[in-house]
């Protein structure tokens, strides 16, 4: 898994995150979704490696094996702007001035954070079964409560979520059913498991969603209000065989205003992690964009 990439620890601040880079070329970093690790990308990141990109893969802030920093009453250590901060700071730590950043599910947040507060920094954006914090609150009906309801589950702290969860994280997360060796692969599902089985990744991971109805939200309504827009060029992608169209319609239509330049994508055939259903077709995309 992952030849010819480096593992590393790379301290950013105060936290400290685990990386797996390769490759040469113009840069390029992917950031994982919920529950998982870097490791989602075992079949994406060498090949973009291959084509001629140098590829970056980070465990977010909480993830994984990266740093866990305790929380506050307004989550604000889990922000996306706290996460977007933590990219930033890797890619000078690698030596990377400029580079792109692509991010599936809660990496996607992280991704567009990233290409709003470090405009200078991030040249394209690719957000993958995702769409602004703020627009999927507004947008919030029965449907997406029924179909997110996880969401709220997370976020609320009257009866918090990790002591469900840890009762029996390989049940709650269907480690052996659709998240199974066989779907994620052996050396991905070995560090799935290893994620969701310890407390403090299972804390850290819905302090990520505490964050989204609180500050995540104020920081994007605040852009809003100001009128900034990402700047560099955006793709987005979706899953057909997720829930994205049926939520918001036409997925595009939601980015549009949030991006200065025309705003490109398609659907992918894929269930929600399209770097391990599809990696072929998200690679061909990527390539095309990237």
């Amino acid at each position: 898994m992952f030849e010819g990439f480096q593992l590393e620890r790379i301290l950013v601040g105060d936290i400290a995150l685990r990386v797996r880079y390769g490759g040469s070329g113009p840069a390029v970093v992917l950031l994982h979704g919920h529950p998982r690790t870097h490791t989602t990308w075992y079949q994406v990141a060498p090949a973009l490696a291959d084509s001629g990109y140098t590829v970056v893969c980070p465990d977010l802030r909480g993830y994984g094996q990266s740093s866990k920093p305790a929380s506050d009453d307004d989550h604000t250590p889990y922000s996306k702007r706290a996460m977007a901060a933590d990219v930033a700071g890797l890619m000078v730590a690698l030596g990377h001035e400029q580079f792109a950043v692509v991010g599936h599910d809660r990496g996607s947040q992280v991704a567009y954070r990233t290409a709003m507060d470090h405009e200078d920094t991030v040249t394209k954006l690719v957000v993958l079964d995702g769409v602004p914090v703020v627009e999927a609150l507004e947008r919030c009906d029965a449907d997406f409560a029924l179909m997110w309801w996880h969401w709220w589950f997370f976020a609320q702290t009257a009866k918090p979520a990790e002591r469900v969860i840890c009762a029996d994280p390989e049940t709650w997360y269907n480690a052996w059913t659709v998240n199974s060796p066989d779907v994620l692969g052996p050396e991905n599902h070995a560090d799935f498991l290893a994620a969701i089985r310890d407390p403090a990744t299972v804390h850290a991971m819905v302090e990520d969603y505490r964050a989204g109805p609180g500050i995540d939200r104020r920081n994007d309504e605040a852009d809003r209000a100001a009128g900034r827009q990402i700047t560099c060029p955006t793709m987005m992608c979706w899953s057909t065989r997720d829930d994205m169209e049926q939520i918001y319609g036409d997925p595009l239509a939601v980015w549009r205003p949030w991006c200065k330049e025309p705003v490109v994508g398609h659907g992918i055939d894929s269930t929600h992690h399209i770097a391990e259903n599809a990696p072929a077709e998200l690679v061909q995309s990527l390539r095309e964009f990237l």
